[in-house]
């Protein structure tokens, strides 16, 4: 079977994800994996571990996709019921397979488990499938083909699920499919809510080529920019999205700071080793997010020293040498504060940066002239100390990571000059 296009559904079964006991990070993955090789997701449905809820899932993703991908359901227990229902709307019958019970046995013998009947069983497949090997665990994957539609099972267990995703689904399906192009560029931005770049951007919007979309994507203290690109000329469409792009970094210079998967965090690090610098730093109101940020990427320690999260006054005082008649008279929410926090942690850790914060994450000890969101941030570096105020918001949650990647940003912002 040939296909110039191929349209997918995800199918996830399980009754905890209905219920919310699990989130279903199954189905991002597998629809990254689909778009990266051409393939259109058009829906993403979770149901039960009910017959009649997965027949009726695979007729209707069946009468406008050409390929079904489902997890869950295929465990040992009573109510993993997929792969009978499965063979059962194929119209095959389950036959023990010795390969995949050869593996089983060997998979849990290595483990020290003893081996049931239930276990046994699941080396029972429909004698009509592509028999997905499962390296990681004791439930095999199937691929089903049917009037020029496709449909593959796989064990809900995301690690099990990745390996046949990536080193046997996509593969397979690449191979077999002349499938489209479909090219993303994503443009990370900072410092324009989502209709402000709206507007500003608009004209160049409006001008895009046909073959590109573009897609606005917020999250705290980011937006995303997403381009994507459909065709069948890879080399055609890239130089498009690069030219389409020289237009955007014309317009908004100074809030593009990376592309695709850059983390500021990782930015920041680069700039850091390259010059043979060092950072560390002071936090209130974020609490230790920034650090947290900051060493989850490896090789962090090369260029951070450490953190103070210092929460209470007294500690602002004692360990950042903070002057106790600035706290009085300017309050721990000030710019006075927040320098003086920046550059007692730069002292302190002997760094050559320093990033400190201090605001009002909220819900309450806000006042009419601090309201909560309110945050100072302040940026210590050997030449100067800069020091900002935001108006965040209401959302303590929200407002911690804004004030973590609004740091991040001014530091970033600071060694580039």
């Amino acid at each position: 079977m040939k296909l110039l296009s191929m349209n997918a559904e995800i199918i996830t079964i399980g009754d905890e994800i209905l219920i919310g006991q699990i989130v279903d990070s199954n189905s991002a993955f597998i629809a990254n994996q689909l778009n990266e090789a051409g393939i259109k997701v058009k829906r993403i449905f979770s149901i039960s571990d009910n017959k009649e809820d997965i027949i009726h899932a695979i007729n209707n993703a069946f009468t406008d996709c050409d390929l079904v991908l489902i997890t869950g359901g295929l465990g040992p227990t009573n109510d993993d019921i997929t792969k009978h229902t499965l063979a059962e709307y194929f119209n095959s019958k389950l036959v023990r397979n010795p390969e995949v019970l050869a593996h089983i046995e060997d998979l849990l013998g290595r483990r020290g488990v003893q081996i049931i009947e239930r276990n046994i069983q699941q080396a029972d497949l429909p004698d009509n499938c592509r028999i997905i090997n499962n390296i990681y665990g004791t439930a095999a994957g199937m691929w089903f083909e049917k009037n020029n539609k496709i449909l593959v099972s796989m064990p809900g267990v995301q690690y099990e699920m990745r390996e046949m995703m990536t080193n046997y689904i996509i593969p397979t399906l690449i191979k077999e499919h002349n499938l489209p192009v479909i090219l993303h560029k994503t443009v990370l931005t900072y410092g324009l809510p989502e209709s402000v770049m709206a507007e500003k951007i608009k004209n160049w919007e409006n001008q895009l080529p046909e073959d590109i979309k573009l897609a606005y994507l917020p999250s705290p203290g980011i937006l995303k920019l997403r381009l994507s690109a459909y065709g069948n000329n890879l080399q055609f469409l890239s130089n498009l999205v690069n030219k389409t792009l020289m237009g955007l970094q014309k317009i908004i210079p100074d809030n593009i700071f990376g592309y695709d998967n850059d983390r500021l965090e990782q930015l920041i690090g680069g700039l850091l080793q390259k010059n043979k610098t060092t950072c560390a730093t002071a936090e209130s109101c974020t609490g230790g997010r920034i650090a947290e940020l900051i060493t989850a990427v490896p090789g962090a320690s090369r260029y951070f020293k450490g953190s103070v999260v210092a929460y209470s006054n007294d500690v602002k005082t004692s360990v950042l040498n903070v002057n106790q008649q600035h706290l009085e008279k300017f309050g721990a929410v000030s710019k006075e504060v927040v320098i003086e926090m920046a550059e007692g942690v730069k002292h302190l850790l002997l760094t050559d940066y320093a990033i400190a914060t201090s605001g009002i994450a909220g819900p309450d000890g806000g006042t009419q002239e601090k309201p909560v969101g309110t945050v100072w941030i302040a940026v210590a570096s050997p030449g100067a100390t800069i020091a900002q105020k935001f108006q965040m918001g209401e959302h303590r949650g929200r407002n911690i990571e804004k004030s973590a990647i609004a740091a991040l940003f001014m530091l970033w912002k600071t060694l580039q000059a």
